[in-house]
């Protein structure tokens, strides 16, 4: 199996495809302004407690308080909490974590009105993106996340990733950080550390002692609460960080910035794949040449179809994921019902796997298979869909067909699912039901360019539309666009744009700065 990384990097966000063997397996976008993401630490202030709860709120700067359980202040709190006091009462000398005082262990039957009050500073990190109406959720157990390792600050034990089966391995690991770590860190080994030698484990230990002692300097001088003391690094690195395997052939990025930082990190990571990481300079939207934009297109929404005419229906609720399995118009299997059931659940146990991990779904997800009488086959489907699961990164739990032929499956949920709408809005009557007759459509175009030429002095751009239209406007052989070069200049480039309904239109300039030349015109009734 081969896997491809495919970043779209505009203006307002990023857009990052996986692809395994052609197929769009894992889809995440975000917005370049988005501070709030799994890992960032804040220093910030309790706001309310909440005794009944045995948890509290916490301003973080987010529109709603983020949640603090007290199970989640870890059993190193007041060790925080002293050291915290240390820095903070020397704001020029950095108190050395080396010299700081361990205390007691916390309770784990406490309360939180005894732990904290209210007004406190804490250091907090966030385990989960705010989701809905619910702020983020927050932990003081902090963490540095790397490549091989993951640093915790007031833990001396050394930790081995349980994927991690050869018990020489596991030791010759375990002793190896043992003799690395400072004093007053832990330390849990990642899976794909296995194998590594000395020099690669020091050399990102050292990254992330740096990372720890940069966030307790930025506490140290802290003038206004909330404050962001780490962030983690963008989602396109963190993404490779996590998946980052032999098997990737290539990483496609269309900024210039973003691929510099890949490639740095690729550099840091595996310096003999560096070649892997190329910048794109196509003409067409980077999603489109690559055939990823139809895939989401398809892949998302209420409805997907699947092999032979079956299809599965997704509904989202706040409570729980719903999944109904349709055999559809196929035509029943020679040797019958039973069979024809099985065919069709597995076909669905292959796609809903992709689309856990494409959607990103997370919490209680409920299956409604079509009926089968055979056990055998009840516990093939079973067997099929754990097998499929096993490719997912999120922490998940499967269990077998309930007697109603439900499956219940639960996902770790650390943000919001992916949500990608696929309905496309009327450009030209936006709702109104009513549009100007689509024959007229490339007269618009032209007045729009002789506005753009003639009035607003813009010689070069970009015309995005359709590629129906596209294929429309360059055809013959004085095609309507050769007739546009030759009236307003060959500084106009026609792109086919997937992305685009059928008669909608977007200008950009050579800076690739869009130029909104778009109109909503009342139509009389």
């Amino acid at each position: 199996m081969t896997s491809e990384l495919v970043v779209d990097v505009q203006p307002k966000e990023i857009s990052i495809a996986l692809m395994e063997d052609k197929n769009l397996v894992e889809f995440q976008k975000e917005g370049r302004a988005a501070s709030f993401s799994v890992g960032n630490i804040y220093f910030g202030r309790i706001k309310k407690l909440m005794p009944g709860l045995n948890a509290c709120f916490v301003d973080v700067g987010f529109g709603k308080d983020a949640f603090l359980h007290y199970l989640d202040l870890g059993p190193q709190f007041r060790s925080y909490q002293k050291y915290q006091k240390q820095v903070l009462s020397d704001r020029k000398k950095l108190y050395p974590i080396e010299k700081a005082n361990i205390m007691p262990e916390m309770e784990k039957e406490g309360s939180i009105s005894d732990s904290i009050q209210v007004g406190q500073e804490v250091m907090v990190q966030i385990v989960k993106e705010p989701i809905s109406t619910k702020g983020p959720r927050l932990t003081c157990e902090l963490s540095f996340a790397g490549r091989y390792l993951v640093l915790v600050p007031f833990n001396e034990k050394v930790s081995v990733s349980s994927k991690i089966k050869s018990s020489e391995e596991r030791a010759r690991l375990k002793q190896l950080l043992q003799s690395l770590k400072p004093k007053h860190f832990g330390i849990i080994v990642r899976t794909v550390a296995a194998g590594k030698g000395s020099a690669e484990l020091d050399a990102e230990l050292k990254v992330l002692l740096k990372q720890w002692e940069e966030t307790i300097t930025k506490v140290q001088k802290s003038s206004k609460l909330p404050l962001l003391v780490h962030e983690e690094t963008s989602r396109t690195v963190r993404l490779l960080r996590d998946l980052f395997n032999p098997s990737y052939e290539n990483i496609y990025v269309n900024d210039e910035t973003v691929f510099h930082e890949i490639k740095d990190y690729v550099s840091l990571i595996a310096p003999e794949r560096t070649g892997i990481v190329k910048l794109y300079k196509g003409e067409l939207p980077i999603f489109d040449n690559f055939a990823i934009t139809k895939q989401i297109k398809s892949s998302f929404g209420k409805t997907i179809s699947y092999k032979h005419g079956a299809y599965l229906i997704i509904e989202h609720t706040e409570a729980l994921h719903v999944v109904d399995v349709n055999s559809g118009n196929r035509s029943k299997a020679a040797n019958g019902q039973e069979a024809n059931a099985l065919d069709v659940n597995l076909g669905a146990a292959d796609e809903l796997a992709r689309q856990l991990r494409l959607r990103d779904m997370g919490g209680i997800i409920v299956v409604d298979f079509i009926d089968m009488n055979l056990a055998e086959n009840r516990q093939k489907l079973y067997e099929r869909m754990c097998e499929n699961m096993k490719k997912d990164r999120a922490k998940h739990n499967i269990l077998p067909l309930s007697k109603f032929g439900l499956m219940q499956i639960t996902r770790q949920r650390v943000r919001p699912a992916m949500d990608v709408t696929t309905d496309e809005t009327c450009p030209t009557c936006f709702g109104k039901g009513k549009i100007k007759p689509s024959i007229l459509f490339t007269d618009t175009l032209e007045s729009k360019i002789d506005y753009l030429v003639n009035k607003l002095g813009v010689k070069n751009f970009k015309l995005h539309i359709h590629p129906y239209v596209a294929a429309f406007v360059n055809q013959g052989f004085i095609s309507l666009k050769r007739k546009w070069q030759m009236k307003y200049g060959f500084g106009i480039k026609i792109i086919p744009n997937q992305k685009l309904a059928m008669l909608q239109y977007e200008f950009y300039d050579a800076h690739g700065e869009e130029i909104d030349m778009k109109e909503e015109v009342e139509i009389k009734q």
